[in-house]
């Protein structure tokens, strides 16, 4: 049997807020069935916009707040700080890579000079 199909986010964006709303919606104590009851969505989409997969609409982000009884400010503050972190980690990554790549190199011309 193939394995399940995962699509990307679409952005790194569209990947946070998504986390942002999945995170809001996990303190409110909502299932996506009962969020998406609330905003008269399909329990569908609500999983693809907190995949990062689906690309919201300004209308259905305010009907998410509004369900979620937060502000827009709220999930854009914390769409913001997800993002921040995500790129913290891509430059720790990328540190972390260069050290490496220079370590190897610089072990690989040691030992080359040695008779």
């Amino acid at each position: 049997m193939p394995p399940p199909r995962r699509r990307p986010p679409r952005s790194p964006e569209h990947a946070a807020l998504g986390e942002a709303l999945k995170l809001l919606r996990r303190e409110a104590d909502l299932k996506q069935e009962e969020l998406a009851d609330l905003t008269g969505m399909n329990f569908n989409q609500i999983g693809r916009i907190e995949r990062g997969q689906g690309n919201p609409s300004f209308t259905t982000l305010m009907r998410l707040t509004a369900a979620l009884e937060i502000s827009f400010g709220r999930v854009a503050a914390l769409t913001d700080r997800f993002l921040a972190e995500e790129e913290e980690e891509g430059q720790r990554r990328r540190d972390s890579d260069q050290k490496a790549s220079t370590t190897r190199s610089q072990s690989a011309s040691t030992s080359s000079a040695q008779p």
